[in-house]
């Protein structure tokens, strides 16, 4: 089945580069890309879900909870966008 998108110009170059540095076409290289989303588990839960989590009144993190989680994920997401 065919399916047009629109790319933004720096998408596009992007996405030529990859598909030639794997030697496959773009089409290809975005079809193994929707295949892996697609394969892939979604998200679990909410992490508004683990907020109340270690509310036992006397640590920091029961003091802290939101702060210390909120802390936490955006610590994770900087490691892994370096």
């Amino acid at each position: 089945m065919r399916t047009q998108i629109a790319l933004k110009p720096e998408q596009h170059a992007g996405v030529k580069r990859k598909a030639a540095e794997m030697g496959v076409s773009m089409a290809e290289y975005l079809r193994r890309l929707i295949e892996r989303d697609l394969a892939s588990p979604g998200p679990r839960g909410v992490i508004s879900d683990i907020f109340a989590l270690g509310r036992s009144g006397g640590s920091d993190i029961a003091a802290e909870g939101k702060g210390a989680v909120a802390d936490a994920v955006e610590d994770d997401w900087i490691r892994r966008t370096r």
